[in-house]
């Protein structure tokens, strides 16, 4: 022992003279330089470890390669095989070259990448590897994908909000991801998952990193993450042994101290790497903390404790993988002793790589000093370098192959990542209070909602989400008590605290926001929406005024959009608290909520589409315009009750002054049929007071005696009566100058003049009875066979008129609007619209004499008025998607039954297609011959209408598509319609049905 205390004595004092003189170190005379580890570490390979299973067997190619390379290396090269260099490609030359310098002076075993992007990180890969002898391993630090440290990458929720999740096969589905991004981009190691249960709320530096706070429900999510990865032949690290989740201090910063029992530490912290191990774990990253039930020195790193190392991770508990130090530059260790000390005992300690360590070269001269002394053996360097071969040779790095750079980006973006991202946070979003069940919120005709923001981040996702499902009005005032007074009307008020989704930014109340909050709760039906970690709800004192708690936990975009779908109910609420908020709600805590068969969102992929071939809509439209067949277009699609594409194109007009919007306005011109007026009519049917076989003069008087009182009404609505396709009722309003007469107009609203055609343009209101009066003195045609006209929709507007005492328009407000939530669509939108959100539909140089913008453009409709059983209804692609989904759901939406499935079928049914008549009951069917109203793609059960403004809704139930296309293409001037003569909607409908995954 005398002779080993005297080698110990000597390293030091050479090695202090080699810091100091050669490499310039300056050493804290106060710290304690010599470790207390064994002398000659034993080789691990000799003792008995049977509790944990091997990881891998290589075949004998493999041990020969790993001998082969083992024994062709000098000694500086098997101690260059421990050191994982920090690495970036963000950085200058001057970097680049140094580490050049350390992988062919140093021979270095490995890379760690840090900051940069995906293209300049693989050229720097491919030209470090052609560097080294030695293949080099390379990891990154990617919990939450590789977006966590390059840019131009994906990014994926925290563990604390994937602790949420139930459903594991989710969670191996993101870690086969996670594993397929990091073998394309070069990459050996990704360095997840956190194995940390995070039991205390203080915790800086894990918190959000963590799965929770349930050691169980962290295992599950551990052990289905590590598969995921290492399925794809990534190696997956285990992380920070033996826990880091107990501390209220930054280990980045200081020596956190883990006051926990060894028994303790066995039931709570040791419980994730037992079951992990057991499941495969290749590797372990040791944290830097002082945990005084396992290392006796006081405050000793545990990443350089041999007991800690050694006996507990390796032979007590069995492990067999790599093991990694974590980052040697922290200062939860780097303070403690000069940066190669700190290298030399880690390594001594048990480590097989020392993560970012510095001053490398200083400590291989520290590493060979020690050999010459004795003070480690070859065969513990065997013992290290050889099992880092064996994951070498594991990883393919035997023979390796330079990465291919070419469609890197798009490899590494691709859109089954958000396809998983929106299953990811519709698993994830918790619900922790509904008192009255104010989750989801219903009957929408009786609410009147408002949403207040609280917190200092965007919200704009979650603002227009929340609008295509209801009239949400945005309210904001400084002072609190005016806030009170402008939501006093409201009976439903959503809050949402909105904070920085970058990672270790405070999110915590403030108290001016907490007591906002709290006011808003007293006083109002409140629904508080947490985009924030769930950690924020520690700072209220009770939840008693609040009805509806959701946590939403990240302020992602896509998180907004799915927190939304849940507050209206187009999904059902599925995630558990993964910690614990004092003692108002514990770990596991999660109310489920009523799924409403609304419309939700979320990617093509999702719903068996493909949303590169989507795409291809994008062209179609943008030469649509280009060659001026139309100023703009709105396009959306959704399949199986998912929205899957909502774009807008072009402009307002051609002068490209306003952009168009999702949320603008259009002139739909005949969908009205089936928007407006065909609604009301099934309710008619479906209370029996209306049949097939009901006839004209039945329905309406005003029809008795006349040539039509035998028409049923199964031939009125299959455009199979014989009707003519319109009839010119402008002239009755005209003089014998054959200009407007003044006994039916004025340029301002008088007594009896009041409904509006135009600006200063007003009609006598009784002119609908004139109309009534024309068709029903009109002639039929005597062969009976398909004949469009407009004059079956007038018809029945004026018999639901009739018969209800209400209009038309406040008709469809009533009965369908108001409750499914379509707040953008109104016949006479200009009384409720800003005109700006209207694109207008022609300059009329032949009656009204100017610009049509939220005036109809259909003269006859106007001349109603603006309300008219065939046109008039203004609205977008969201509204009309929703009453062509009501359609799809045969008379059912947001769990409200307008009208019964037999009404619906007996609607879309074709009565005449053996008499070539193509036409349901009100609805347009698809085309009998080679041409007709769709792609020729869509199944026959399919149903829909098109408009003359260059409009399209159809509905497919068996592939239960919905397809919108709305556009004012008769602007500036109504002539040739160049958007049907190209086929434009029906090409879009083709490219739609051409994605569909089959």
């Amino acid at each position: 022992m005398r002779k080993i205390g005297i080698k110990i004595f000597t390293f030091y004092v050479l090695f202090l003279f080699v810091a100091t003189s050669c490499v310039g170190t300056k050493i804290n005379k106060n710290k304690i330089l010599v470790t207390n580890v064994p002398v000659k570490a034993q080789n691990l390979d000799s003792i008995a470890i049977t509790n944990t299973p091997i990881l891998f067997d290589l075949v004998s190619e493999g041990e020969k390669w790993v001998d082969s390379v083992y024994n062709g290396m000098s000694l500086d090269e098997k101690i260059g095989q421990l050191f994982m260099i920090a690495a970036y490609s963000n950085k200058d030359a001057k970097h680049y070259a140094a580490i050049d310098k350390l992988i062919q002076e140093n021979k270095i075993g490995g890379l760690i990448f840090f900051q940069g992007g995906p293209v300049r990180q693989a050229k720097l890969t491919n030209r470090y590897q052609a560097l080294s002898k030695t293949p080099l391993f390379i990891g990154i630090d990617a919990e939450w994908g590789l977006g966590m440290r390059i840019d131009s990458t994906y990014r994926y929720p925290w563990n604390m909000t994937l602790g949420a999740i139930q459903d594991m096969q989710l969670i191996e589905k993101l870690g086969t991801q996670m594993g397929m991004q990091s073998k394309r981009l070069g990459l050996q190691f990704n360095f997840a998952p956190v194995l940390d249960i995070n039991s205390n709320p203080k915790n800086p530096i894990i918190g959000f990193r963590s799965f929770g706070e349930d050691k169980f429900k962290v295992t599950d999510h551990a052990i289905a993450l590590m598969k995921g990865i290492q399925s794809q032949d990534i190696f997956a690290t285990g992380k920070h042994f033996p826990g880091h989740g107990d501390t209220s201090k930054d280990s980045h910063k200081e020596l956190p101290t883990i006051n926990a029992s060894r028994e303790r530490l066995e039931e709570l912290e040791f419980y994730p790497y037992h079951k992990m191990f057991h499941e495969g774990l290749s590797s372990v990253m040791v944290g830097h903390l002082n945990v005084p039930s396992l290392e006796s020195r006081p405050n000793f790193p545990s990443s350089l404790s041999y007991n800690i190392v050694t006996n507990v991770l390796q032979k007590e508990l069995g492990f067999k993988g790599l093991i990694f130090t974590d980052a040697l530059n922290m200062k939860g260790v780097s303070d403690f002793k000069v940066p190669s000390e700190v290298n030399f005992e880690a390594f001594m300690a048990g480590n097989d790589i020392l993560l970012f360590p510095e001053n490398v070269p200083a400590t291989i001269q520290k590493f060979k000093l020690a050999f010459s002394l004795d003070l480690f053996t070859e065969e513990r360097l065997a013992f290290s370098v050889k099992k880092i071969l064996k994951f070498k040779y594991k990883a393919g790095l035997n023979s390796y192959k330079p990465i291919e750079t070419e469609n890197l980006y798009s490899d590494l973006n691709l859109v089954s990542n958000e396809a998983l991202q929106y299953q990811l946070y519709e698993n994830a979003i918790t619900v922790l209070k509904n008192t009255d069940a104010v989750l989801p919120i219903k009957n929408l005709d009786k609410q009147k909602i408002a949403y207040v923001k609280i917190g200092d981040d965007n919200n704009d996702k979650y603002v227009s989400t929340l609008q295509k499902y209801a009239d949400v009005t945005v309210v904001d005032d400084k002072n609190i008590d005016s806030l009170q007074v402008k939501l006093s009307s409201y009976t439903t008020v959503i809050i949402g605290y909105h904070k920085s989704d970058i990672a270790f930014k405070n999110d915590d109340l403030r108290v001016d926001e907490l007591l906002k909050i709290v006011a808003l709760a007293k006083n109002n039906n409140v629904i508080l929406n947490v985009f924030a970690k769930p950690y924020s709800l520690l700072a209220f004192d009770n939840f008693d005024s609040i009805e509806g708690l959701v946590v939403s936990y990240q302020n992602s975009p896509i998180s907004q959009i799915v927190s939304a779908e849940l507050i209206f109910g187009a999904i059902e609420a599925k995630g558990k608290l993964p910690v614990s908020i004092n003692s108002f709600f514990k770990v596991n805590d999660g109310l489920s909520t009523e799924k409403l068969n609304r419309l939700g969102f979320t990617t093509a992929e999702n719903v068996g589409m493909n949303s590169q071939i989507l795409s291809k809509i994008d062209g179609i439209a943008n030469k649509a315009i280009a060659d001026k067949m139309t100023p703009g277009i709105q396009v959306l699609v959704a399949k199986a009750g998912k929205v899957i594409y909502q774009k807008s194109f072009g402009y307002h007009t051609y002068d490209k002054k306003i952009k168009v919007q999702n949320s603008d306005i259009y002139d739909v011109a005949s969908l009205t049929k089936i928007l407006g007026t065909l609604p009301n009519v099934m309710i008619a049917y479906d209370q029996h007071k209306i049949n097939l076989g009901t006839t004209l003069g039945t329905m309406s008087p005003i029809f008795k005696d006349s040539n039509k009182q035998n028409i049923s009404f199964k031939d009125l609505l299959s455009h199979y009566a014989g009707l003519p396709a319109g009839l010119p009722f402008y002239k009755a309003a005209l003089n014998q100058s054959k200009k407007p007469s003044e006994d039916y107009f004025r340029k301002i609203p008088e007594v009896n003049f009041t409904k509006q055609l135009g600006d200063s343009l007003f009609i006598r209101n009784d002119f609908s009875d004139t109309i009534m009066k024309m068709i029903v003195k009109s002639k039929i045609s005597i062969k009976k066979e398909y004949k469009y006209s407009d004059l079956t929709f007038m018809i029945l507007k004026d018999y639901l008129e009739k018969t209800t005492g209400k209009t038309l328009d406040v008709l469809i407000q009533e009965n369908f609007y108001r409750s499914l939530g379509m707040n953008n669509s109104s016949f006479n939108p200009l009384a409720k619209f800003d005109k700006n959100r209207i694109p207008p539909t022609e300059t009329d140089a032949y009656f009204r004499h100017q610009l049509l913008q939220g005036y109809v453009n259909d003269l006859t409709a106007a001349l109603e008025g603006g309300v008219s059983g065939h046109a008039g209804v203004f609205s977008n692609a969201m509204d009309v998607a929703k009453i062509m989904e009501l359609y799809l759901q045969k008379g059912s939406y947001g769990n409200q039954q307008y009208f019964s499935e037999k009404t619906f079928d007996d609607f879309n049914t074709c009565y005449f297609c053996a008499e070539g008549n193509r036409r349901g009951v009100g609805f347009d069917k698809p085309q009998l011959g080679t041409s007709g109203p769709t792609c020729g793609c869509a199944s026959m059960t399919s149903f829909g209408h098109t408009g003359y403004t260059g409009t399209m809704a159809w509905a497919d139930p068996e592939t239960q598509i919905v397809y919108v296309f709305l556009s004012n293409r008769t602007f500036p001037v109504a002539t040739e319609n160049r958007l049907s003569k190209a086929n434009i909607r029906e090409n879009i409908q083709q490219v739609i049905y051409d994605a569909i995954i089959r």
